[in-house]
């Protein structure tokens, strides 16, 4: 196969580290340089990248393109691709809800073929090897594969349907990045009592994470009862330490689903999990 012109909306730390990587099997490595940042064209530039004027002439000349830009942009962004009839291979790599994936594929059919991404890990530089999910089309999908072969930026296809790498950013994005905000709420409760210390020393004993142990859910559902009125006396801690409780609210809310099990030793992940989706 014919390495391809590849264009990367829009070079951030992210995509164009990806970019830099994709240079490795394509056949140039396109970026818009029109109102962008002089850290953009810094980036670029580190990476290899190759400027063009305008978007139009980027769409012009890229086989593929790969839009990595901020969660909110994102329709719009493709809106104005669609506006271009670009035909090639559109990469939705953004950090967005398989709805919003799947409005982006009606915007730019029949002419652009989609492949939904889902970026998981770091930027790939300095060692750092994050995982591409792709799902879409088969031929498309195979491309970009091939696209990243051999480089730092690993790929997985999970299938056909647009929309299952999107979900499945989200889904360990909601775990991964509300622990770190859950990390700061515990550790700034404990500071406004002098404990913080031993709050980590505490916390050092188990390093494993809780999302490797989905079977614990239904131990959690049995427990709610008494687990959500304490996430409230906890809410109440952060709130008079000028700390934001709403976080806590919400998770004793999320908990008050399970009532019904309280003790209720023979549950299972799947009775659990079917109570918290239809209370």
């Amino acid at each position: 196969m014919d390495q391809p012109t590849v264009g990367i909306l829009h070079p951030g730390s992210m995509g164009a580290a990806v970019a830099g990587c994709a240079a490795a099997n394509a056949a140039e490595v396109l970026w818009c340089e029109a109102a962008r940042s002089t850290a953009s064209a810094a980036r670029a530039e580190q990476f290899g990248l190759t400027p063009v004027p305008t978007l139009p002439e980027l769409l012009d000349r890229s086989d593929i393109v790969i839009s990595l830009c901020p969660p909110a942009a994102a329709e719009d962004l493709a809106r104005v691709v669609a506006e271009h009839r670009f035909t090639g291979v559109y990469v939705e790599a953004n950090a967005i809800n398989p709805e919003r994936v799947q409005r982006i594929e009606e915007l730019l059919g029949p002419d652009a073929t989609v492949v939904d991404g889902g970026v998981v890990g770091s930027p790939p530089v300095r060692g750092k090897t994050p995982t591409l999910y792709l799902s879409g089309p088969a031929t498309a999908t195979t491309r970009i594969e091939a696209l990243f072969a051999g480089t730092a930026v690993e790929t997985r296809t999970l299938g056909t349907q647009v929309g299952k790498a999107s979900a499945l950013k989200l889904s360990y994005a909601s775990f991964q990045k509300t622990s770190r905000v859950l990390v700061a709420l515990a550790v700034g409760m404990a500071r406004e009592h002098g404990v913080d210390q031993e709050l980590i020393e505490v916390a050092s004993r188990r390093t494993d994470s809780y999302l490797s142990e989905p079977q614990y859910v239904a131990k959690t559902a049995a427990r709610a009862w008494r687990w959500g009125p304490e996430l409230e006396e906890a809410a109440d801690t952060l709130a008079a330490a000028g700390l934001p409780p709403e976080m806590l609210r919400a998770a004793a809310s999320t908990l008050a689903r399970w009532n019904d099990a309280k003790d209720d030793s023979e549950l299972t992940l799947t009775d659990a999990l079917d109570r918290l989706a239809q209370p």
